[in-house]
């Protein structure tokens, strides 16, 4: 469903993203993990066409992000770090706008509408303004937002920031229900407790490439680890994290 191809990303000499190639295939929610920098977040905004590539391509169910863009992006469903809304709106309006930039609109969409505000526990905020919404509730929003027109794949950058531990478990049995049904999602995390619970393959990238692969099992072949090894010490291990020893003399003991 998703498909990476030599995506490159360069600001001026510095090379953003390099060279990634991954196929994310429908029915499977794919973790993406990395230290701060590693190019996760520049690989997705460029997977939903935000950012150009300097190389490479992003298909969507076979379609390129780029060079088809309107077929390519109603597949698709993005969840920004940030939730990014219009404050002069109201919770309604903005989910019926975002509708309508997918062609959607009418009765259809006012259902869709309400259940997804029922989910998320805003349907007595349906009719307030946007700026009156915490960050949680911006986050839910946008969430609702991602999901109004029924697309095929998602793609969520940190996707329990700022969400209360009910919300955090609602949006994880979303996303399993999402890709049970034949969905996809791919998901950019820094909590790896989260990542190991909920996801079935997992890349981790570093210094904008993908150093590891695969399930669990693949990664811990991948690093020659034992088969108990969790993700976090497979993590550390190819990203380079601090030992104990290292972190002592640091603080002094």
């Amino acid at each position: 469903m998703i498909r990476l191809e030599n995506l490159t990303k360069l600001y001026g000499s510095f090379v953003a993203v390099d060279d990634i190639s991954l196929h994310v295939p429908k029915g499977v929610l794919y973790g993406c993990l990395g230290p701060n920098g590693a190019g996760k977040t520049t690989t997705l905004r460029m997977i939903a066409g935000i950012l150009r590539p300097s190389n490479g391509r992003v298909l969507l169910g076979g379609d390129d992000v780029h060079e088809n863009p309107m077929v390519a992006k109603r597949r698709l469903g993005f969840i920004p770090d940030r939730p990014f809304v219009y404050d002069k709106l109201t919770g309604a309006e903005f989910l019926r706008f975002v509708a309508g930039l997918y062609g959607q609109d009418g009765d259809a969409v006012e259902r869709r509408m309400n259940e997804l505000l029922e989910v998320f526990e805003l349907t007595s905020w349906k009719d307030e303004l946007v700026e009156a919404y915490s960050h949680g509730m911006r986050q839910k929003l946008i969430i609702s937002s991602a999901l109004i027109h029924r697309p095929e794949c998602i793609v969520v950058d940190e996707p329990m920031v700022g969400l209360d531990p009910k919300a955090a478990r609602l949006l994880k049995d979303i996303f399993r229900q999402f890709v049970d049904k034949g969905g996809t999602v791919l998901m950019s995390t820094h909590t790896l407790e989260v990542a190991e619970a909920m996801c079935d393959r997992i890349a981790i990238i570093q210094h904008g490439k993908i150093v590891a692969a695969g399930t669990m099992e693949e990664i811990r072949a991948q690093t020659a680890a034992g088969g108990s090894v969790g993700l976090e010490e497979l993590f550390l291990k190819l990203t380079g994290g601090v030992h104990a020893r290292e972190l002592a003399e640091v603080l002094g003991s």
